[in-house]
């Protein structure tokens, strides 16, 4: 029998669900089809059905769904495509309706409806049948993306109608380890979700519908072209854990001559970096064997970091290698790891380390006597971990917008904290812009401004703003036409006491040095009377601009418009905000541990 449709079933790491994905197959009621399995690197057995109609086909390692699926592609003749992924499911009618709708000349793609919501504006793989055209998928070097419109139906669409059945024939299955979730961000996804899951190597070009879209290999072109010797006394480092924002600045030491390798743990949020890593240089360590490849490697220094996701896995390390010098650098959060019950853990990292640094010195102040009689105050250092490499301060600057209209704009980067519609349209009413760059439909406190932004640029059209995310090499550029940058907002209320401090009280934000890199003095509210270590560092600096209300914001940003001085303390302040410029303290740590 000459088939009819040509199946293709694409599969990586869900050979569980694969069974009841192609008994729907076998069940269904047109049976002139072929089907492929492409086995994308798998590294578990993938078992298909003893019927003639499958074929299995094999990756050595994960290519990525459009080259899968341009495998399958190869591997068939049929004159309609067909899609069912391992982890859904088709009814008996699936094909058949199908081809119902194709039997029309006109129409070149046909989707079915879902027995579940898919909750994204394009169809899924499970729904579509179209007509074989000359159309590829777009593959993984050229864009890594959930938006299935911009990989191929948007083309195939092109030749044609596209139509749908009117009938529920299959079911889009909804677990954590879709690969829509791996890069969408209200599902905790992202470049390095995507990455760890799939191992990727290289660079991505990395496109999400909620909101990333990130060209690793445009970004950092600079420094993977260049060339790191290591000096004969130069320390061999392990960096264990996850590197968050501005992960190029472990390159600082790979420019003092030191020879750096990952090991990362598998539990990364989007934005916080894993290996392997974008830029090169750091070798990888293979995270299913690491205790041989720690072992063999034999490193003069462990470098464990950054946030409460790494607690864990720098945990495990420590205890598998106790004699390994080993310095714990933490940044965020205590409070996070109490509520994942992993406090004692991170206590135990705090205390066995032989050196620890911490992201201010109110975070180490809070650990001092969090920990008191168990630690000595003596081996808690002050680093920030997020911390962006100097090379990017090294970039023209733009004429401000307030040169214009003469009216004060301020930039927001990354979430909103603090900032909702009341306030955004106070200050709209006292003459203040506000401009929103790299909003990301998160889940949690990043994903707030859903709920008031359109309102807000509906009732404030003139002085709202929304742009796409800033990388490293715009910051100077692009955020150099505000007046200022706008830190987290939030009332502390510790009174001085840091057994009360919050994580805001505590936190140095990763905004901070970004927002000094393009010359811009920060918008902080003042908290008289409690500890808070952003607001001590920019009284120090000369680089805060201090408000209780809307009038105050407007009072401050006229000042600033007027006289420039909250600018000339963030460009005298900007270079102490890089990590390059505590590099060689870092070193020089690392030395005093090493054995």
């Amino acid at each position: 029998m000459t088939p009819r449709v040509a199946v293709l079933v694409p599969v990586h790491d869900q050979a569980a669900y694969l069974p009841r994905a192609m008994e729907s197959l076998l069940a269904q009621e047109e049976t002139a089809w072929e089907a492929v399995v492409v086995d994308d690197g798998s590294r578990e057995p993938v078992v298909v059905p003893a019927d003639p109609r499958v074929r299995l086909v094999r990756t050595d390692d994960n290519r990525g769904l459009g080259a899968a699926l341009n495998r399958a592609l190869d591997e068939t003749t049929a004159p309609v495509v067909a899609y069912l992924p391992a982890d859904d499911v088709w009814y008996p009618a699936h094909l058949a309706t199908l081809l119902g709708r194709l039997a029309d000349d006109a129409v070149v793609l046909a989707r079915a409806e879902l027995d579940q919501p898919a909750g994204t504006p394009y169809a899924q793989l499970v729904q579509v049948a179209h007509r074989r055209t000359g159309d590829r998928w777009t593959e993984r070097p050229e864009l890594e993306t959930d938006d299935l419109d911009r990989l191929m139906w948007s083309r195939v669409a092109a030749g044609g109608t596209t139509t749908g059945t009117g009938r529920v024939t299959c079911a889009w299955t909804q677990h954590p380890g879709q690969r829509s979730r791996a890069i969408r961000e209200s599902h905790d996804g992202g470049p390095n979700v995507f990455r760890t899951r799939y191992r990727v190597a290289g660079p991505l070009r990395f496109a999400s519908t909620d909101g990333t879209d990130l060209d690793e290999g445009a970004r950092y072109a600079r420094f993977r072209s260049r060339t790191y010797e290591a000096r004969p006394d130069g320390l061999s480092v392990l960096v264990v854990g996850e590197l968050a924002f501005n992960p190029e600045r472990v390159l600082a030491l790979a420019e003092r001559g030191h020879s750096l390798t990952g090991l990362w743990t598998d539990q990364a949020l989007g934005d916080a970096t894993v290996g392997p890593l974008p830029f090169g240089t750091v070798a990888d360590l293979d995270r299913d064997r690491w205790r041989d490849g720690v072992a063999a490697l034999a490193p003069d220094v462990v470098w464990a970091q950054l946030n409460w996701r790494a607690v864990p896995f720098a945990h495990a390390v420590r205890q598998a290698f106790p004699d390994l010098p080993f310095v714990w650098h933490f940044k965020e959060a205590p409070q996070r790891s109490v509520v994942r019950g992993e406090w004692p853990l991170l206590a135990d990292l705090v205390c066995g380390a032989d050196a620890v640094l911490l992201a201010t010195e109110e975070e180490r102040d809070w650990f001092a006597l969090a920990l008191s009689g168990r630690v000595d105050p003596a081996r808690l250092g002050v680093l920030d971990g997020d911390l962006p490499k100097r090379d990017w301060l090294d970039a023209p600057r733009s004429p401000r917008l307030s040169a214009t209209d003469g009216q004060p704009h301020a930039a927001v980067v990354g979430r909103p904290s603090g900032l909702d519609l009341d306030w955004v349209l106070a200050l709209a009413d006292r003459g203040v812009h506000t401009h929103l760059h790299g909003q990301v439909r998160a889940p949690g406190p990043k994903g707030s401004w859903t709920g008031w932004l359109d309102e807000a640029l509906a009732r404030a059209p003139g002085f709202v703003h929304v742009h796409p995310a800033v990388g490293p090499e715009d910051w100077v550029r692009e955020l150099s036409r505000y007046d200022a940058g706008w830190l987290h907002r939030f009332d502390a209320v510790n009174g001085g006491d840091l057994r009360r401090a919050t994580w805001d009280d505590l936190n140095s934000p990763a905004r901070l040095p970004v927002l000094l890199a393009a010359g811009l003095p920060l918008l902080q509210q003042a908290n008289p009377g409690s500890a808070v270590s952003v607001e001590r560092v920019l009284r120090e600096d000369g680089t805060g601009l201090f408000y209780r209300s809307a009038d105050d914001v407007a009072a401050v940003l006229g000042e600033e418009v007027a006289g420039r001085g909250g600018h000339a303390a963030a460009m005298a302040a900007r270079e102490r905000h890089v990590f390059d410029a505590h590099a060689d303290r870092l070193v020089d740590l690392f030395r005093s541990i090493a054995r």
